[in-house]
């Protein structure tokens, strides 16, 4: 697991990025490029989702002047990311064609339970969304989300812990584990 970029890391990113630094640039690319993702893949397929989170980062890249806490950027191209949706806020037919093989190297079995966890992780409220996306999806830790989205440690314990549970009920995991118990 790495480390959490820390806030005064984010702020001098930033204000080294307002002065031309390319390093700066790749560097937050880097390190949010997964929670804009995730807030992407959250409202549509995957190849879409990529699309726009480069256009997300062209966006917020054109605006970073206008940031006015530069340690918040996080939270800023969050939202950028959430108000830059695709033409439908979910496009039904273009998700049911989402089953593109996201997951190299997997089987055919395991391949159909994560777009089935997926198809029902969309429909969760956006802040449950987001979180477990970035948790099963983008592979990060409590601290690594709490950091890049301006959450606290506890608000993203309780989002993941609730989306979860949510989820679970979605895909019937509860129901089955009490029938298999009883």
């Amino acid at each position: 697991m790495k480390a959490a970029p820390l806030p005064l890391d984010i702020a001098r990113q930033v204000q080294d990025a307002r002065r031309g630094s390319q390093a700066a640039f790749a560097w937050l690319y880097r390190t949010f490029a997964p929670l804009v993702h995730a807030i992407h893949l959250g409202m549509t397929a995957r190849a879409r989702a990529e699309e726009l989170t480069q256009e997300t980062f062209v966006i917020a890249f054109g605006k970073l002047e206008q940031l006015r806490e530069p340690a918040r950027f996080g939270p800023w191209i969050a939202m950028i990311a959430r108000r830059n949706r695709p033409a439908a806020a979910i496009d039904e037919r273009e998700l049911a064609d989402a089953d593109e093989p996201a997951w190299t190297g997997t089987g055919p079995d395991a391949m159909a339970q994560a777009s089935q966890a997926l198809r029902a992780i969309r429909e969760l409220p956006e802040a449950y969304r987001e979180t477990l996306i970035l948790r099963l999806v983008e592979g990060l830790s409590g601290p690594e989300i709490a950091s890049l989205t301006g959450l606290t440690p506890q608000s993203v314990r309780v989002n993941l812990h609730r989306g979860m549970h949510q989820l679970r009920d979605a895909l019937g995991i509860a129901r089955q584990q009490e029938t298999n118990d009883g």
